[in-house]
């Protein structure tokens, strides 16, 4: 079985994960079933920008929507408005709001996890009643956030900055896929998930599969993928750190809570 290594994770992220992993010894190949592409604003979105000062937070779900938000951002405000509060779904976010735009972000804790469920517990989204916020997304996004923050109380005004464009994959990655031909695939997105599953043959299907979160794991397992594998998190460094302990377990420690919890760990 070769000892490859198969990623989904598009863009300089899938650069710095496949380097990470270069670095532990692993061949890695780009599966590029995914690429983004920037969408017109419409008309609520540019008033919603031009009214960002009356929002008391912005929620952004992804580097992508941090790259977009900000050059959207550009065009309409010379300078940021004062007090806006920033929240990023996870480290790769937030990081890269800073870098854009010079702000901090609130981003959820380690054990709740780098995802919407993750995020809807910071304790200043659970008191949001009467509160604007603003939703920094891609088109077809998950509901989740929008769906419970009004739930909550608070109006959430969504905002469509790009869009997702899939691909098959191409050869000899498609037969790859279709004879598992790889040692580990790893996917941190549900929608690639439910994309790839297409052209996964039955030995594809129980190869190990590294999965940024439990949420995916059990779509994996809902899909007929039967070795999943949850990542620490959804950085470079602990899906890396996944990828080593279940391909080369003998340089791999655990503690006993982990150890009896087994693939879903």
């Amino acid at each position: 079985m070769p000892d490859r290594v198969l990623l989904t994770r598009p863009g300089a992220r899938g650069e710095v994960l496949a380097r990470a992993l270069g670095e532990a010894g692993y061949a890695t190949a780009s599966l590029d079933v995914l690429r983004f592409e920037p969408v017109a604003l419409s008309d609520s979105a540019r008033t919603s920008l031009l009214d960002l000062d009356l929002f008391q937070g912005i929620i952004v779900v992804s580097p992508q929507a941090a790259t977009c938000l900000a050059e959207a951002i550009a065009s309409y405000w010379p300078q940021l408005p004062l007090g806006l509060r920033f929240y990023a779904i996870g480290r790769a976010t937030a990081q890269t709001l800073y870098a854009e735009l010079g702000v901090p972000a609130v981003i959820p804790t380690r054990a709740n996890g780098e995802d919407s469920e993750g995020l809807l517990e910071v304790a200043s989204l659970k008191a949001v009643a009467g509160k604007r916020l603003l939703l920094a997304r891609g088109e077809s996004g998950r509901e989740l956030l929008a769906e419970r923050l009004r739930e909550r109380g608070a109006e959430v005004e969504a905002v469509s900055l790009y869009r997702r464009r899939y691909h098959p994959p191409s050869p000899p990655m498609s037969t790859w896929l279709e004879n598992g031909d790889f040692a580990a695939l790893v996917v941190t997105s549900g929608e690639i998930l439910q994309h790839l599953v297409t052209w996964c043959g039955p030995v594809a299907l129980n190869q190990p599969l590294i999965v940024s979160s439990p949420r995916l794991a059990t779509l994996a397992e809902t899909l007929g993928f039967g070795s999943p594998h949850v990542a620490s998190g959804a950085s470079p460094a602990a899906l890396s750190a996944e990828v080593r302990a279940v391909l080369d377990p003998r340089g791999a420690t655990f503690d006993q809570g982990d150890h009896e919890k087994g693939k879903r760990r």
